[in-house]
C-alpha cells in the first residue's frame, strides 16, 4: 500500500463498483496526449490534427472491440451519464408514434432520470418490480410490452447488490417485438466482453472508469445494422460524433477508454475469477463468524467483485465510521444533507425493512491483494462484535 501524505498506510481500498484506479498501462498510453499529440481531432488539415484522429480512431476500434461493434457505431461522451441520457432521449424522441416505455426499479439515476423527463413529456413510463434478487426476467418484460412499446431499458448489473440481468434473453424478446432495446453497462465492462449482436442489444452505454480507465470519458454503442438503432439529436453544436454528441473530443481520455477496455479484452477473465474466489473467501468468514448476517443479490449471477449484505443490528453508518481509517467501502443509504436515505435499489428488492436500512457493499478489484482483504475482514468482524455488544 501506498502511504498517506501523513506517513500511515492508506486504507484498504474496496469501493471498486463506485469507481477503480486507472491502470499504469492506460495511464502510459494516455500521457503523450496530454503534451506531445494536442492537436484537434476534427482538424484534419494539418498533422497534428491527423495524429490525434488516428489515436481517437484506434480508441474506437478497441472500444467496438470489447462490444462486438464497429467502429462506426461508437459515439464518444462525456461520461455513460450522457450515454444514457443520449440514447434514451433520443431514441424515444425519434420514434414519437411509440408512446410506451419500459425499464426497471433497481436501474441507476442516469437511467431512470431521463425516463422520468419522457414521462413529463407524454411518453407512458412502465417501470417494472424485480424479484428479491433485485432481477427482472424476460418474461416479465415481454408480458409488459404493447403495440406501441418503443424503448426498453435495463441494466447489464447492479452496482450496489451484484446482481447480473438476463441481457441476452430481455435483448431476444425485444427484437422479435420491433422494440429497442438499452442497457447500462457501467458494471460490466471491467469483467467481461460483451458480444452486442448475439445479445441482441440496440444501444449500449459504458464507462471508463469503471474499468480502470480515466473518469470523464464514456462511450455509447447505436446500432448501425438492421434493425437500426435512430436517434434524434439531443446535444447540438459543431456536429462531431455524427451530431449525437457535439464538442471537441477529449483524445488523452479517449486513448485511456481504448487501452482500458483492451486490457480487460486480454485478462478480463483472469481477473473475474480470482475476484470470485475473493469475494468466497470474504463471504464465508463473515457468515461463519457473524450470526444472522444476510447476503444480498443473486447468489450466483453475479458480478465477481460485488458483496452487498446487511447484518441484523448493525447499522452501515456506523462500522464505516469504526472502520474509516482501515478500509473504504460504501454503505447503501447515502447521506443528504439533513437526512440518510436508504437506496432505491434495496426499497425496490425489500421494501422500507432492516435488512434494506443496514445494506452495505464490498467491493475488491484488480488492486486488491488476498492479506487485504483478509485484514479487512479480521477488523470487520472485530467491529461488529463490538458494535452488536454495545446495542444488546
Amino acid at each position: 500500500m501506498s502511504g498517506s501524505g501523513g506517513g500511515d498506510a492508506d486504507p484498504i481500498y474496496l469501493d471498486h463498483n463506485a469507481t477503480t484506479p486507472v491502470d499504469p498501462k492506460v495511464l502510459e498510453a494516455m500521457l503523450p496526449y496530454f503534451t506531445q499529440v494536442f492537436g484537434n481531432p476534427s482538424s484534419v488539415e494539418h498533422l497534428h490534427g491527423n495524429r490525434a484522429q488516428t489515436a481517437v480512431a484506434k480508441a474506437r476500434l478497441q472500444v467496438a472491440n470489447a462490444l462486438g461493434a464497429r467502429d462506426n457505431e461508437i459515439i464518444f461522451t462525456g461520461s455513460c451519464t450522457e450515454a444514457n441520457n443520449i440514447a434514451i432521449l433520443g431514441a424515444a424522441r425519434a420514434r414519437p408514434e411509440r408512446r410506451h416505455l419500459i425499464t426497471t426499479s433497481v436501474e441507476h439515476p442516469a437511467v431512470l432520470e431521463p425516463f422520468r423527463q419522457l414521462s413529463r413529456e407524454g411518453f407512458d413510463l412502465t417501470i417494472l418490480d424485480v424479484d428479491e434478487f433485485g432481477r427482472v426476467s424476460a418474461d416479465t418484460v415481454a408480458a409488459a410490452l404493447r403495440e406501441n412499446t418503443g424503448l426498453v431499458s435495463v441494466m447489464g448489473a447492479n452496482n450496489e447488490v451484484g446482481s447480473i440481468q438476463p441481457i441476452g434473453e430481455i435483448g431476444a424478446v425485444c427484437a422479435a417485438h420491433d422494440v429497442l432495446f438499452h442497457t447500462d453497462l457501467a458494471q460490466v465492462m471491467a469483467h467481461r466482453r460483451v458480444d452486442v449482436a448475439a445479445e441482441n442489444i440496440h444501444l449500449a452505454s459504458i464507462s471508463a472508469h469503471k474499468a480502470y480507465g480515466p473518469k470523464g470519458i464514456g462511450a455509447l454503442y447505436v446500432r448501425s445494422r438492421s434493425p437500426r438503432a435512430r436517434l434524434a439529436q439531443t446535444v447540438f453544436g459543431g456536429g462531431q460524433e455524427k451530431g449525437l454528441r457535439s464538442g471537441t473530443l477529449n483524445v488523452p481520455l479517449i486513448v485511456g477508454m481504448g487501452a482500458a477496455l483492451e486490457l480487460v479484452a486480454k485478462g478480463g477473465a483472469t481477473e473475474a475469477a480470482r475476484l470470485r474466489k475473493l469475494c468466497a473467501i470474504f463471504s464465508d468468514r463473515v457468515a461463519a463468524a457473524i450470526p444472522g448476517v444476510e447476503f444480498n443479490g443473486h447468489p450466483t449471477e453475479r458480478i465477481p467483485g460485488n458483496v452487498s449484505l446487511s447484518i441484523p443490528g448493525v447499522e452501515p453508518l456506523a462500522l464505516m465510521r469504526k472502520l474509516n481509517g482501515i478500509a473504504s467501502f460504501s454503505a447503501s443509504s447515502a447521506c443528504a444533507t439533513d437526512k440518510v436515505e436508504t437506496s432505491h435499489v434495496l426499497l425496490a428488492m425489500f421494501g422500507d425493512a432492516p435488512r434494506a436500512r443496514q445494506a452495505f457493499r464490498v467491493s475488491p478489484g484488480r488492486t486488491t491483494s488476498e492479506a487485504q482483504l483478509t485484514a479487512f475482514t479480521d477488523a470487520l468482524i472485530a467491529e461488529v462484535a463490538d458494535l452488536l455488544r454495545f446495542a444488546a
